[in-house]
């Protein structure tokens, strides 16, 4: 009878014991720093984290939502919360970089961490610690970083909520500086190789594919085609008339390219446009003209930013006296327009005024790699003060390089990008593309570009369109959000749209840009080398109120940029 007893009073004090477990400590019980405040037997918690793992983990820092795009949070069965990779660049401003496959480099201002793939050892500046939980890669080869790793060496406070299977974290120091004060492509492993451009007027190209390279840095070590990108594109240009970083979006943008460097060699004045692109690039940010902290901020996080200078050298031999060789350093002050493209690769806020030869008020400079070969400043690289005129006006950095098996088709008519703009003189308009569905297919995704900073655009769909009143009678909001930055982006739609073999549909796009007139971008010949422009592949329409609509290609005599990305079902 007494063993009865016992049995049954342990019976009652497990149950107790499981329900305070799973109401009052997980209701609003949380982990701090990955430890938890009331104690829980390690025999449960292979069974609570298949249970946390079973939904989604919720991510929240500094009380904003934190969408991960690849992978997915998961909780290990010591109870520690593991992340992405990928997640970690955009949720905690941190620069993530895997080298030779298995070594992990994370850094934020002067905190460095290195993990490697497997090991509980980790290194932090120059001090050597363990982590309870290894750094893993997952057969998708989706690296996951333990979470303590970030809170304890970055400075942040965790809270978990098991009721609503949720992750906070608040950031401890948030005045504190996220970038270093100097930093170097070439010191870190993701400098891409120099290009020599020659006699041939293709540094946008140069600059373009250069900037990608160093964006895929060290995962992903390749040498794109500088030809292709300046021959097969849809302008009437030659090698020799030069170009911009908007005609090389427009050719990244509609999938023309880019190429392997050894498909298709640079500098023999010829291209195969059979070849099709090793690489969709999905997202391209333009910052903002002299936003120095923000460039930096992209080339530590992202990759390379393509700018443009003003220069009197034409090649490695030239003189200047804007350029002083005996310190590889140049600045420029006046008011000469820009006429050549660099890309910016680091930076060292307290590079020497005197190094210069002109008489400046500061010091600091952008370490920029040229297309002038090795044998140009300091292994083909070189330093512009941040006081030169043009340094940091026309900013472009490639923010999205996606697999060329993210989507199956894709679906456009403005070959040659933005050239111009549409609107009604106000902040906001409506637009949307007509296509004919040419499979069974899902409407994965839409692109479009933002005309300025700030843009908030709502998508939506129109099936089986017959005209223009058709437009009114869409799927409702599919996607929407605020840009901060212009530039071109890719938007992949929250819920399935299904087309059919033959099945006309329209892309429908309300845009506000503030302080814009005209926020619609469009396809439009403006000079000779944009004749060659074709807008008899297009239907497109524009609305002031999202009600009565204008063919663009009768009223205005140009496309629309909105193209649409599918998936085969």
């Amino acid at each position: 009878m007494k063993d009865k007893f016992k049995y049954l009073f342990m019976a009652v004090l497990i149950c107790a014991f499981v329900y305070l477990g799973y109401d009052r400590v997980t209701a609003t019980e949380y982990i701090k720093q990955g430890q938890a405040e009331i104690y829980i037997p390690k025999e449960w918690n292979s069974a609570i984290a298949k249970s946390i793992n079973s939904k989604d983990i919720g991510l929240y820092i500094d009380g904003k939502k934190i969408e991960i795009k690849s992978g997915k949070a998961i909780m290990d069965e010591s109870m520690t919360l593991m992340l992405p990779s990928g997640v970690i660049t955009e949720a905690f401003g941190c620069a993530v970089h895997l080298y030779e496959g298995e070594n992990l480099l994370i850094e934020k201002g002067n905190v460095s961490v290195s993990l490697k793939i497997g090991d509980v050892l980790v290194n932090v500046n120059e001090s050597t610690d363990l982590v309870a939980v290894a750094p893993l890669k997952d057969d998708a080869g989706v690296v996951y970083v333990p979470l303590d790793c970030i809170i304890e060496n970055f400075g942040y406070t965790y809270k978990w909520d098991m009721l609503n299977n949720q992750a906070t974290l608040m950031n401890d120091n948030p005045e504190e500086r996220n970038i270093p004060y100097s930093y170097s492509y070439a010191k870190m492993g993701r400098a891409p190789k120099i290009k020599n451009q020659g006699y041939f007027g293709t540094c946008w190209a140069t600059a373009a594919l250069t900037a990608i390279e160093s964006a895929l840095l060290p995962e992903e070590a390749i040498e794109l085609s500088i030809d292709h990108m300046s021959i097969s594109n849809s302008f009437n240009i030659s090698q020799y008339d030069g170009g911009d970083y908007s005609m090389a979006i427009a050719y990244l943008a509609a999938w023309q390219g880019p190429v392997y460097e050894v498909d298709d060699p640079s500098g023999d004045g010829k291209s195969d446009g059979s070849l099709r692109p090793v690489k969709h690039i999905q997202e391209v940010q333009t910052i903002p003209s002299k936003d120095f902290e923000t460039i930096k901020k992209m080339v530590y996080l992202y990759g390379g930013v393509s700018t443009s200078l003003y220069t009197s050298l034409n090649d490695s031999y030239g003189v200047s006296r804007y350029y002083n060789k005996e310190t590889n350093s140049y600045c420029y002050i006046g008011e000469a327009k820009p006429n050549h493209d660099v890309v910016i690769v680091g930076w060292d806020d307290n590079y020497p005024k005197e190094n210069f030869n002109s008489k400046l008020e500061g010091n600091g400079a952008f370490i920029c790699q040229n297309s002038w070969g090795e044998n140009f400043g300091e292994d083909g690289r070189f330093y512009v003060s941040y006081y030169d005129t043009n340094i940091g006006i026309h900013n472009v950095v490639y923010t999205r390089i996606d697999s060329v098996d993210n989507y199956d088709d894709i679906y456009q008519s403005d070959l040659c990008g933005w050239r111009g703009n549409l609107g009604y003189e106000k902040e906001s308009a409506y637009f949307a593309n007509v296509y004919t569905a040419r499979s069974f297919s899902e409407l994965a995704a839409v692109s479009f570009y933002a005309t300025d900073v700030d843009t908030y655009y709502e998508i939506a769909v129109c099936h089986y369109f017959n005209d223009s009143s058709d437009l009114n009678s869409n799927t409702g909001v599919l996607a929407s959000g605020t840009l901060n930055n212009a530039g071109y982006y890719t938007i992949d739609l929250n819920k399935s749209v299904f087309l059919a073999p033959g099945e006309k549909f329209a892309i429908v796009m309300y845009i506000s840009t503030p302080n814009s007139t005209r926020p619609v971008a469009v396809e439009i010949a403006t000079d000779y080398k944009t004749q060659s422009v074709d807008i008899t592949d297009g239907e497109g329409y524009i609305s002031y109120t999202g009600r009565i609509w204008k063919n663009v290609e009768e009223e205005y005599n140009c496309n629309l940029c909105l193209k649409g990305f599918t998936k085969q079902k």
